[in-house]
Formats: structure tokens, C-alpha cells, sequence
């Protein structure tokens, strides 16, 4: 912004001038003079600050399930935190990383291109040891992973990506799926050397075991979506609650939910006494039962369908009938007798 000076100031100013105090030569040779900012065509800027911010405050949710999700499974302490998040060329994510390593390829749909998971060896083999039933202490293990090392593997990625879809749920319905596992990063080429990633660096500690975790994110994948990685965009679709994606993403969950169906005939209520001296062939009458009517289809503990048995291929089934409608018992007011019991 420039600076307006008063009247006082420019007499000021035109008096050291005259007199001599002051070279005009000065004030050209300050105004020729111009602010370079260095620019690296190699290695161009291609995330802004808040892209940056962002993503690390999108994968730091992504830390955190991944360290609540693998000390369930490996019943060990495990701890991963964002240690940072920075732009670079994939060549140079490929020179910083071990050889032989587990890297991890990323089908990144519905975005395009694929990423890469990088896992460190010591990491790994910890990893490994702790669910073939060691101890997990720290080795320097530098080999590539056997048929099972990689099977084991895959498991526990598999299991990762589903925490990196809920933490980019909010910008994106991500749906993350493992393509293979190199364990020589010159095998993992998914973009041209030169072209600018993000790479997310993450710290995790399995018991005493400490390494890196390391996401890499080609800028052509999340180029479609970068006006989305902002800090303003993110809590407005946090504040926009239920959504049309929302609904969809939540349909799918439910449907993968198991309940379970039973087909009741009948109920009465029998005293202990009796129950212990039942013996073979005595037969219990059901109440408000009678032989050809209906039974009812609970699902999840709830009354919801009148069906008939029936056979499928010379397996029990039920046919399901019309629906009824469950009313919660505290509602029904109903009068038993003293002899029911």
C-alpha cells in the first residue's frame, strides 16, 4: 500500500532536496530496483497453503481411526499421528524411501490415477510378527515379504483404506480400493517423475517399534476436487447435514447391516417346575395358537410379517405375508390371570 505523505512532509522533502541533504539519484534508483520471487519450473507450486491445511486436517481423522482400528486388531498400543504434509515431485518421494519397502497401490475412484501407501519395513515385519502370535520387538528385517507376509498384508491395508474413505467423506465419497503391493518402489511408477505430489507423512509407533507411514497423492487425482480442500468448505458440508450424498452413503451402510430373522409359532408362559419335569413325548400347548393359522417373522427382536412354513428344496422356509405392525410392550395393557402362571 503506499504511504500518502502530508503538506509538511513533502516541503520537508523538497527543502533536504534543494539544500543538498538529500540525492534525488536515490529515491530512481529505489524505484527501479524490484522484488524477485524465485520460481522453480521443475518443481512448481501446485497446493496452496490451505490446500495444505486442509488435507492435513483431513488425515490427521484419518490418524487417528488407523490408530484406534489396528490396536483392536494387533491388541498392542499403537500410535500414528501426522508428522507433516508437503508438495514434491514424485521422483523425489521414490529417492526417500526405502528398498525394499511395502508400497502399497491405491485406486483412488471415483478420482482418477491411483496413489501409493508406503509402509516402513520395520513397521511391517512388527506388524506381521504381532499377529503370527511374536511378540513384536524391534528387528532389522530387509528382505521382500513372503506369499503369506503379503496375504497378512493386504488384510491390514484393506482395513486402512476404509478409515481413509471416512476421513475424506466430507469432501468426496472416496472409495479406495488396493490394486497390488510392490515392494520395489521402481515398480510403483503412477505418474511421470517430474509430476508434483502431496505427500502426507505420518508417525506410527506399534509397542516399541517406531517408522514412517507415508501417503503419496498425485496432484492429477486430486486436481478435479481442489476447490473442495478448503477449511470453508469443509465445515460448510459439516453444517449442511443431512444431503442427498449423505442419505446415499448412510443407505449403503445399512445395507450391508446383518439382523437377525427368526419364525415365531407360538409363546406360553411355563413355570421352572414344569420345565424340569418335562421328559419325551409330553406336549406343550401354545397360547392364542391354533393348528393352519399364521406365525409371526421377527426381525431384529421386532414383530414385522405373518408367514406360513413351508419347504425349499427340501429346506425349512417361511412365506412371508402381510405386514404387521410391533407395538412396544409398554404400551400393550393387557390383564393375566392368576392361573396363566
Amino acid at each position: 500500500m503506499t504511504e500518502i505523505l502530508s503538506q509538511d512532509e513533502i516541503d520537508a522533502l523538497l527543502t533536504a532536496i534543494s539544500t543538498g541533504e538529500v540525492d534525488a539519484t536515490d529515491y530512481s534508483a529505489a524505484k527501479e530496483q524490484k522484488k524477485v520471487k524465485i520460481y522453480d519450473f521443475r518443481r512448481p507450486d501446485k497446493f496452496s497453503k490451505d490446500h495444505i491445511r486442509t488435507l492435513q486436517m483431513m488425515h490427521e481423522t484419518f490418524a487417528r481411526l488407523t490408530t484406534t482400528a489396528l490396536s483392536a486388531q494387533l491388541r498392542a498400543l499403537v500410535s500414528v499421528h501426522v508428522a507433516s504434509v508437503d508438495q514434491l515431485t514424485y521422483e523425489e518421494f521414490i529417492r526417500s524411501i526405502p528398498n525394499p519397502t511395502t508400497l502399497a497401490v491405491i485406486n483412488m475412484d471415483p478420482l482418477k490415477g491411483s496413489a501409493v501407501l508406503e509402509i516402513d519395513p520395520s513397521i511391517t515385519f512388527t506388524i506381521i510378527d504381532k499377529l503370527f502370535g511374536g511378540t513384536g520387538e524391534a528387528s532389522k528385517i530387509s528382505r521382500e515379504l513372503t506369499d503369506i507376509e503379503l496375504s497378512v498384508m493386504e488384510g491390514i491395508i484393506v482395513r486402512i483404506l476404509g478409515n481413509l474413505r471416512e476421513a475424506w467423506s466430507n469432501v468426496i465419497d472416496l472409495r479406495p480400493r488396493l490394486g497390488n503391493i510392490e515392494t520395489n518402489p521402481q515398480f510403483a511408477q503412477i505418474v511421470p517423475p517430474n509430476d508434483m505430489v502431496v505427500l502426507i507423512t505420518l508417525e506410527t509407533k506399534v509397542g516399541d517399534v517406531e517408522g514412517m507411514t507415508n501417503l503419496c497423492i498425485p496432484y492429477i487425482s486430486i486436481e478435479p476436487i481442489i476447490s473442495k480442500l478448503s477449511a470453508q468448505y469443509m465445515y460448510s458440508s459439516i453444517r449442511k447435514g443431512a444431503t442427498d450424498e449423505n442419505a446415499a452413503i448412510i443407505q449403503r451402510r445399512l445395507n450391508s447391516v446383518a439382523l437377525p430373522i427368526l419364525a415365531e409359532i407360538g409363546d406360553i408362559q411355563v413355570r421352572v417346575q414344569d420345565i424340569l419335569t418335562l421328559t419325551v413325548g409330553d406336549v406343550i400347548k401354545l397360547s392364542n395358537t391354533k393348528i393352519g393359522s399364521d406365525m409371526t417373522l421377527k426381525i431384529g427382536g421386532r414383530k414385522k410379517f405373518k408367514c406360513r412354513p413351508g419347504l425349499v428344496s427340501n429346506r425349512l422356509a417361511v412365506k412371508i405375508g402381510e405386514p404387521i405392525e410391533d407395538i412396544p410392550d409398554e404400551l400393550l395393557t393387557t390383564s393375566r390371570r392368576d392361573d396363566d402362571f
